[in-house]
């Protein structure tokens, strides 16, 4: 049975926690492998809305096993949060595992992300000021702070004093803000120390074992291509990286075990935060994608910057993820337009570009190539067969499909948990 890995094809939000409940009760584990609280998914079911942030999709699906592993950096307090919330509503979170090796966002990281963000000024990156960027600075550094070290209090204390040296000067002496006391944090970590115990695992060891049973592990990707931190929009990028690769490093599977790369991309394109966007609309028809698509995000509620579906993009992440099946979401957010615009390609100061251009100026400077495929009218929330939507609408999938780079599987057609058209099996 196989390991799949599920990435976004754009800059995030594309859907992938519909594509993920779209494989049901036949995947039996679902790994968040990278991010942390600073992205979310929508998921449906049963005209019920769950936003997640920081736990796996899986989470919703009885008998499956949601495991929030080594590549991830854990706000503990958001964690537990969400927990609540889930229980309040019914859901069974007694499965959780969470990667003993996983990192922990310490409160002096979210101060330091806020902190820095507005010292940045107009040169901010965007970030959500939950700390993420930071802890996984500490990662790198070598002073991060793992889930393993809060069942050791001496440890525990070595490393918040340790990260707070550095930090404390920076805070005072730069940013003129007061110095954090390290035993306030310890106290804070420590707080969890009950409620976490029974859900740390080796779970590297425990993912390889369940692929050695002929389990279905599905890799679930936060955030997107376009945001990861080497093959993205650098700097205007997560902290982590969120490519099919990171799958790998996020979890501790090697890349043999691997058979399926699956990408969701929208009908058309979104982004929130700072970084270049070439198909932005601020227009008429870029308000009406954010209003009909309901383009806001999940964690912090912004607006969505909205703009048409760049093929460019799509096929940039076929080629970085080894994309076998694409996943096209929102289709029916199309409906009611006379002619769609899709970007084929970018004009850079005259030269054409049929690929992502070598260098971050360039993109920056990337103005769209468009072709122009007739729109239809008809609503196709109710469609569940191809050969129910519309033929302008067969017509936009099937053109899409030939230029992104690998076949469309599955259509989205409304927000409900079955409201999709499969083409293809995606286990298949």
């Amino acid at each position: 049975m196989p390991a799949i890995v599920l990435v976004g094809a754009q800059w995030g939000d594309e859907g992938k926690g519909k594509a993920t409940d779209l494989l049901g009760d036949r995947v039996d584990y679902v790994v968040k492998f990278n991010g942390g609280n600073n992205a979310g998914h929508t998921v449906v079911v049963g005209g019920e809305r769950y936003a997640l942030h920081l736990l796996p999709s899986g989470i919703l699906t009885p008998g499956c096993i949601p495991v929030i592993a080594n590549g991830v950096v854990v706000d503990l307090s958001v964690l537990f949060s969400e927990i609540e919330a889930l229980q309040g509503r019914g859901v069974d979170c007694s499965r959780l595992l969470v990667s003993a090796n996983a990192h922990v966002i310490p409160s002096y990281n979210r101060t330091f992300d806020k902190v820095v963000e507005r010292f940045l000024g107009s040169r901010r990156l965007g970030t959500t000021g939950r700390g993420i960027g930071p802890t996984y600075a500490d990662k790198m550094n070598r002073v991060g702070v793992r889930i393993q070290d809060l069942f050791d209090e001496h440890i525990l204390e070595q490393k918040v004093a340790s990260a707070l040296d550095q930090k404390n000067h920076l805070l005072v002496k730069v940013y003129n803000r007061r110095a954090i006391g390290a035993a306030e944090v310890v106290e804070d970590l420590l707080s969890y120390v009950d409620r976490l115990r029974p859900m740390v695992r080796d779970t590297g060891l425990e993912l390889n074992r369940a692929l050695d049973d002929d389990r279905v592990v599905l890799f679930e990707a936060g955030q997107a291509t376009m945001l990861d931190v080497d093959h993205g929009t650098y700097p205007f990028v997560t902290s982590s990286n969120a490519t099919s690769g990171g799958a790998c490093t996020g979890s501790g599977i090697p890349p043999n075990r691997i058979d399926r790369v699956i990408a969701v991309v929208k009908a058309y394109t979104t982004r929130v935060g700072e970084g270049p966007f070439p198909t932005e609309l601020h227009d008429a028809d870029g308000e009406r994608l954010r209003d009909v698509g309901g383009e806001y995000g999940v964690t912090t509620g912004r607006p969505r910057r909205c703009g048409w579906y760049d093929a460019v993009i799509a096929r940039y992440a076929a080629r970085v993820n080894g994309v076998t099946d694409f996943v096209l979401t929102k289709l029916d957010v199309l409906s009611g337009m006379e002619r769609i615009p899709v970007c084929v390609g970018y004009d850079v100061d005259g030269v054409r570009h049929d690929e992502m251009p070598l260098t971050q100026t360039d993109f920056h400077h990337a103005r769209p190539v468009y072709t122009y495929l007739d729109g239809w009218a008809e609503d196709i929330s109710s469609a569940r067969r191809f050969s129910d939507l519309p033929p302008n609408a067969r017509a936009y999938v099937t053109a899409l499909e030939q230029l992104s780079g690998a076949r469309i599987s599955v259509v989205g057609v409304g927000a409900e948990r079955d409201a999709s058209v499969v083409r293809h099996d995606l286990l298949g």
